[in-house]
């Protein structure tokens, strides 16, 4: 895990400077996991502004599948605002932490410091402590936008992409809980039409999934949501 101050040294790459991954995803998105592959084809838009939902919980662990795939592939994302964010889960999920730089409070310019990190990173997640003004958002979506930077908002965004919406929340473990199984839906213009909803596993750790009972085994579907 690296903070802002120690990046400069770093030479990091602007946001559009990362080239299609091993994966061959295009340029112009940051790779996801298997399990959002369906609902995310091709991957997270680059200039896109995307919210995290929950029905009860689950958001967090949503953000922490969506950063997964991109910090492995050696993007650089930025987390502000979210100071009981668990590291230890963070890993467990996939994230490489090397990718990763934390600001937990941010103060009372938060939008500066989203606006300054969008500038150099590949994916900014933000949880402003109140709503942003519909201008600020336009604003740091213009910025997103213009950078190649995925903006992920753990709030209400007026102007939003799209919306994923984390549901139920099952565990599974023997002795101790070591999966999670979450339904997802996506909606609005990154959604491609009607909304779509999809059964994600974190982590996807498929050797571990496969000592689970028959009837708990996954069964990845995806549907319209009518």
């Amino acid at each position: 895990m690296k903070t802002v101050a120690g990046l400069a040294e770093l030479g990091i790459r602007p946001a559009s400077a990362l080239s299609a991954d091993r994966d061959g995803h295009a340029a112009n998105r940051l790779p996801v996991t298997a399990t959002l592959r369906d609902i995310l084809p091709g991957g997270l838009p680059r200039g896109s502004t995307t919210t995290i939902t929950s029905a009860g919980s689950g958001a967090s662990s949503l953000l922490l599948a969506l950063l997964a795939a991109p910090t492995k592939a050696g993007a650089w994302c930025a987390i502000v605002g979210m100071p009981t964010l668990s590291l230890a889960a963070a890993m467990t999920i996939g994230v490489d932490l090397e990718h990763i730089a934390l600001i937990p409070d941010p103060g009372p310019d938060l939008a500066t410091v989203v606006a300054t990190l969008l500038d150099g990173f590949d994916l900014v997640a933000v949880a402003p402590a109140s709503p942003l003004t519909a201008a600020l958002c336009s604003q740091l979506s213009a910025r997103a936008r213009a950078t190649d930077a995925a903006l992920v908002s753990m709030t209400t965004w007026t102007g939003a992409s799209m919306t994923l919406t984390a549901e139920g929340g099952t565990w599974y473990g023997r002795r101790r809980l070591r999966c999670r199984q979450l339904s997802v839906t996506v909606t609005g213009r990154g959604g491609a039409g009607r909304p779509r909803r999809t059964q994600v596993w974190l982590p996807e750790d498929l050797q571990f999934q496969a000592t689970l009972p028959a009837a708990d085994q996954p069964r990845r579907r995806l549907q319209v949501v009518r």
